[in-house]
């Protein structure tokens, strides 16, 4: 199979995408569940207030070093897919398969899973049923459990709605995704705003640590801690995924990408902030709704209520993102042969590859039985992979591609960034292995069954 991306005559994808629309895509993608619901994770993990904030700090710039990556790669490949388009070229087409099946299962259901568990978790503020805590039913246990009760229901119903609303048109979608961005983004900054300004929070929360819960030593831990914040970070190459429908994509890619990490790393330093001024570590430990506890200790418990309904809100603006994003990387594989034929389906009339959005939507309902912590902990170590092997191919295309247009910040100290971020993703990735055995080999067994698909299923169709 030739490493090229097939034109086919079926009804395609439109360009109506401006800066807005893909900046606010971008960042509905990055803010949600990991900010909303790993701090209190971490401070158990690493027990220290300003650990945490140095996490999130390496994952900002982290990720704007593979977004400045990932901006030279979609100008020279202005279609969608993504890490899909850029494997696929640089090692072959079974790379590029699989990248696309791990996102199919990590880089989308799963993330779109944790996010409607985390709504449902912050609507148990209200109805504490729909808490994953009180799960009705529970089989197995630990990494391989299965949780089912009112939440999960609630998780699942969420996915079914914006499944079926993203069937009808990205121009329409994105409409309604522009206003719940906007408003995402002034229910966050109202909520720092006015939590350090008028909260009764306390500044010495900063220099009182937690017991840890973690027997990982910190310099480990560290690394480890980061995939939760790189899950959080997710979503930074969304506007990537659909470069076919960005209008200029040339210049709306790099500027979309650029201005969805600077927004979003402020965003996350101020959020951690807020929690840690709102709440002690030690009573912050293992808590999934942060944003909801550090309300309550900041205002009150009936202002509580209206901030943990607005925080809800702003985790449906990430549930509709990564709806409207994945089926884009399947709908790019399936042009080329490399997926199931199905995935390429584009509705006649409002073009959308209406199959790979439902599929996705089931698979996504489905993870929304898993436990929380296991999820992210996969999440982090596939993306991490496969974003790792993408911003590698940069290196490779800069060798062997005539005519590479090469963008001015990746050239500053080049190859700095990528290497930078290739090598602490390297780190990250063996750290988590060895002391997250279960959720990293379970990711790690995801991209051994995909290699397994292609080879039996799809190169011999």
């Amino acid at each position: 199979m030739p490493n090229t991306i097939r034109q086919t005559s079926r009804p395609g994808l439109l360009r109506q995408l401006g800066l807005f629309s893909a900046t606010a895509l971008v960042i509905s993608n990055m803010v949600g569940t990991g900010i909303f619901a790993t701090p209190g994770l971490m401070a158990g993990d690493l027990g220290s207030a300003w650990l945490i904030l140095a996490c999130w700090g390496v994952g900002a710039l982290f990720a704007f070093a593979g977004a400045l990556s990932y901006s030279e790669l979609g100008i020279n490949f202005p279609s969608s897919g993504g890490e899909y388009v850029y494997l696929t070229s640089a090692f072959g087409p079974e790379w590029g398969f699989m990248t696309g099946w791990v996102s199919f299962f990590a880089g989308f259901s799963a993330p779109i899973a944790t996010a409607a568990l985390a709504f449902s978790d912050y609507l148990g503020y209200f109805f504490p049923s729909l808490k994953q805590a009180n799960a009705t039913f529970a089989i197995g246990s630990g990494a391989f459990s299965l949780h089912l009760g009112a939440g999960q229901a609630v998780a699942s119903s969420l996915i079914a709605v914006f499944s079926i609303l993203n069937c009808f048109g990205v121009g329409r979608t994105a409409k309604v995704q522009n206003v719940l961005t906007s408003t995402k983004l002034i229910v966050i900054v109202g909520f720092v705003l006015l939590g350090l300004l008028a909260g009764a929070g306390s500044w010495s929360h900063f220099s009182e640590p937690a017991i840890r819960t973690s027997s990982v030593s910190l310099p480990a831990q560290f690394f480890i801690s980061l995939l939760f914040v790189m899950f959080g970070y997710s979503g930074w190459n969304a506007a990537t995924y659909i470069a076919e429908e960005v209008s200029q994509p040339e210049r709306t890619l790099p500027a979309a990408l650029a201005a969805g990490c600077g927004i979003v790393a402020v965003l996350y330093l101020g959020l951690n902030v807020l929690y840690i001024y709102a709440t002690p570590l030690e009573s912050m430990k293992g808590v999934i709704a942060v944003g909801s506890l550090s309300a309550e200790n900041l205002f009150g418990p009936q202002v509580a209520g209206v901030f943990s309904a607005l925080l809800a809100l702003c985790i449906v603006s990430t549930v509709n993102a990564e709806l409207t994003v994945g089926p884009r990387v399947y709908y790019a594989m399936a042009k080329n042969r490399a997926f199931f034929s199905a995935a390429m389906t584009v509705h006649p009339r409002w073009h959308t590859p209406v199959v790979a959005i439902l599929s996705q939507g089931m698979c996504a309902m489905v993870m929304t039985l898993t436990p929380f912590r296991e999820l992210v902990t996969y999440i982090g170590m596939s993306l991490t992979l496969f974003t790792a092997l993408s911003v590698a191919s940069l290196l490779v295309f800069r060798r062997r591609r005539a005519g590479w247009q090469k963008l001015r910040a990746v050239s500053f100290a080049y190859p700095l960034i990528p290497v930078s971020y290739i090598l602490v993703g390297a780190c990250m990735m063996i750290y988590g292995v060895i002391w997250q055995p279960r959720a990293s080999l379970t990711a790690l067994a995801t991209v051994g069954a995909g290699a397994l698909v292609y080879r039996f299923r799809i190169r011999q169709a």
